[in-house]
């Protein structure tokens, strides 16, 4: 198991400082429609990173789109930053899914995508794009979402099964709103404050321990060696000790779990039609 710690820091300082590194070769570009932020990614064909770009965003929710106009006026808008910096056309990219969305939800993301100006050469399920950061070829990929918590179990490389529950990040959100009787938009600032993680984890735990328990549910019956969590929501620092305690199983949290997904996205940027006939339910 390798996971990427000096890519995912190198992809970071890219978006944060909205800079290119830009190397000549082939170009890979990901777009993920997060819950909670919407995310551009490309990479070269050696997969390091080269730009990025990210944007708070509620036009989806729990991998529907809600509002498709402004997810496509989003990503048009996150392309052009992206091209702005790295002086070069972007016309190719994946996309990528919460495990066990309808079909047509399905078609509106990549819609979306090509709204915005891209061919999409590839459709893959999130966990599995985390995956291919974390370079693991058996466990389980979690990946803590902002409406949903996705589940992706890998043996020898090959994804054998995948699940997918309405329970994320923006369910913390919530219940921190309620606790202190303050906005969503307020709720949500509080959660992403680590000045405030000490006063409001223990708000939010009995979330992480459904989430947890969720998982352990779709583990039952596999043998797991670890467990990987990766998503804006499992940023808390006690997060991996909380589904530890439930699962009974290690867990392992990377740097950066915010951009895993999406670089992962990117990385499996190359034409495959067979995925994305599979998945927009064509075949």
């Amino acid at each position: 198991m390798i996971i990427q710690k000096g890519v995912l820091d190198s992809f970071a300082a890219l978006v944060e400082e909205e800079t290119g590194n830009l190397s000549g070769g082939e170009l890979k570009t990901g777009v993920d429609l997060g819950t909670a932020n919407i995310v551009l990614a490309v990479v070269n064909g050696d997969n390091e990173p080269v730009a990025g770009a990210t944007f708070p965003s509620s036009v989806v929710k729990d991998g529907i789109v809600v509002d498709y106009m402004g997810a496509i006026r989003i990503v048009r808008n996150l392309k052009a930053k992206v091209e702005a910096v790295i002086g070069k056309e972007l016309t190719e990219a994946s996309c990528a899914i919460p495990p066990g969305v309808e079909s047509g939800s399905v078609k509106a993301i990549s819609n979306v995508v090509e709204g915005a100006g891209f061919d999409v050469v590839n459709i893959v399920d999130e966990p599995t794009a985390a995956a291919s950061v974390l370079g693991i070829t058996d466990g389980a990929v979690v990946d803590v979402g902002g409406g949903t918590t996705g589940i992706s179990i890998l043996k020898d490389g090959n994804v054998i099964y995948t699940a997918d529950e309405p329970t994320g990040g923006t369910h913390m959100t919530l219940v921190i709103a309620g606790y202190y009787g303050v906005s969503i938009e307020e709720a949500e600032a509080m959660k992403k404050d680590p000045a405030r993680e000490a006063d409001i984890f223990p708000i939010v735990k009995p979330v992480i321990q459904k989430m947890a328990s969720i998982v352990k549910r779709f583990l039952t019956g596999y043998e797991v060696p670890a467990v990987y969590v990766v998503g804006g929501a499992c940023s808390f620092r006690e997060f991996t000790e909380v589904f530890e305690k439930e699962l009974g199983i290690q867990t392992i949290k990377s740097n950066q779990p915010l951009l895993v997904t999406p670089l992962g996205i990117a990385m499996n940027s190359v034409r495959n039609e067979e995925n994305i006939q599979k998945y927009r339910g064509r075949m």
